[in-house]
């Protein structure tokens, strides 16, 4: 019985010594930390964004990441300014590996009814659906809503992510 009862006693330690490992390792795996705003994108990701005559003062994604391994159904979510949307929204466009067009989606406030005509930034969300023969590499496109239809006043920001499950 004083053996048994020892034994637990050892796998016990064992165990909280190992669950305090895990939590206090400079190495561990941490959850991105957000507060009111969305997480940044960590710099140390596959495929930085490119941006084309934008920043991230004008639009920042939180969800997917560059890089990101994604499902066939996935919402892409940020913040951008106001005035990226025209009439609530903005195009989201996912590429394959050749530029073609893999899946379209409609970027919208988040949640619905938040004010859009702002300076200020607007969180945004679009989900899209890839379709199920693709599995691979694609590019994340999220472009400002352009109904003047010149090219100067066109605003993107793209970035590499990956198409598996």
């Amino acid at each position: 019985m004083a053996k048994q009862i020892g034994t637990a006693v050892v796998i016990g330690i064992v165990i909280i010594v190992a669950g305090l490992y895990l939590l206090l390792s400079p190495s561990a795996v941490k959850a991105p930390t957000t507060t009111n705003d969305l997480p940044i994108i960590d710099p140390s990701q596959t495929g930085q964004p490119t941006y084309t005559n934008a920043t991230p003062d004008l639009i920042q994604v939180s969800l997917p990441f560059p890089g990101a391994v994604t499902g066939k159904e996935f919402s892409v979510r940020g913040k951008a300014r106001g005035y990226w949307f025209f009439e609530a929204s903005f195009p989201v466009i996912l590429l394959d590996k050749d530029g073609k067009e893999l899946a379209v989606g409609l970027a919208s406030p988040e949640p619905a009814g938040t004010e859009w005509m702002t300076t200020e930034f607007v969180n945004f969300k679009a989900d899209l659906v890839v379709p199920q023969t693709y599995i691979g590499p694609a590019t994340l496109i999220i472009k400002n809503d352009n109904p003047s239809g010149l090219p100067e006043n066109e605003k993107s920001v793209s970035f590499p992510i990956t198409v598996e499950y």
